[in-house]
């Protein structure tokens, strides 16, 4: 069952387009990491979700329901935490909980206060006395006490140290499985330990969209070493999905996009006839985005 979706979606400042007939799918249950390069449009594309701003065109689904259309039975189901979201911060946190909780039917107060007490919350202290790291604690756990059927997430972890990002991707497994959750962050590492699906933003287009082990298992980064120094392949004939090629004596570097050990052998058979030595590497998420990104910028 898909839960977010958009089709042709498109949003323009003036005459400066954002999104670009953006089509997207988040299905249940899954994890989707949202990354791309700063103004990809990936925080437009949450906004235009949340209802937060209206599309230039195209259409927009946040669990069945049209996101121009969402009202308080479907927001109780959906839970938002932004790096620039903001709270009443004259209450205290045990208020500000009390505060939400009629909002929500399936509000469980268990669950709030195992949270607060997961994350080490002061009950008693109010909004504004917190770090930035607690008072993002705080709006998680308002998001995660009545555990909805969507999360989103925009930068969560913007300016955080370790310790409290840990904290918040612990509290975010708690909620894996029971929640579906969309997260757009610049912390690839972090969204690389737990999410199931990626999609690449660029140019307020979606480049690619495909689950996690997919993506990691077909990016290795590959170097030929041979005994004489050989030249790149004359451009002609160098396979479109090896990229960022590099030429040393007696070394060459890609990073080769479509993995497949006995297709990318033959291929490197093909071109190269006294390689001496294949190290075939796989490669973090942040060294996949770099690799694409500068592919696209070459390209432009």
């Amino acid at each position: 069952m898909t839960l977010l979706r958009t089709n042709g979606l498109s949003k323009r400042y003036r005459r400066a387009p954002v999104l670009d007939g953006l089509d997207l799918e988040v299905s249940e249950g899954s994890v989707f990491g949202l990354i791309g390069p700063n103004g990809a449009g990936k925080t437009t594309t949450i906004k235009i979700l949340m209802n937060i701003l209206r599309a230039t065109a195209g259409r927009a689904e946040v669990l069945g329901v049209d996101s121009r259309q969402l009202g308080p039975e479907t927001l109780a189901r959906i839970g938002y935490v932004s790096e620039n979201q903001e709270l009443p911060d004259w209450m205290t946190v045990k208020s500000f909980l009390a505060y939400l909780k009629p909002f929500y039917p399936a509000w469980d107060d268990a669950r709030a206060a195992d949270l607060v007490r997961q994350f080490d919350l002061p009950r008693d202290r109010k909004l504004r006395q917190l770090s930035r790291g607690m008072w993002m604690k705080a709006a998680f756990v308002a998001s995660l006490a009545y555990r909805p059927k969507l999360l989103v997430l925009d930068e969560p972890f913007s300016g955080l140290d370790p310790l409290i990002r840990e904290d918040l991707i612990h509290g975010i497994l708690d909620s894996a499985g029971e929640t579906t959750m969309l997260i757009s962050s610049h912390d690839l590492a972090e969204i690389e330990s737990f999410a199931s699906h990626i999609g690449y933003l660029d140019r307020g287009r979606l480049q690619f969209s495909e689950e996690m082990t997919s993506l990691t298992t077909r990016f290795r980064e590959i170097e030929l070493t041979f005994e004489s120094p050989a030249p790149l392949p004359d451009d002609r004939h160098w396979p479109s999905h090896w990229l960022r090629p590099e030429a040393m004596p007696a070394v060459v570097r890609f990073v080769e996009t479509r993995f497949d050990p006995e297709r990318t052998a033959r291929e490197i058979r093909n071109l190269f006839h006294n390689v001496r030595h294949v190290s075939v590497n796989p490669m973090p998420l942040r060294a996949i985005f770099v690799t694409i990104a500068r592919a696209k910028a070459a390209a432009a």
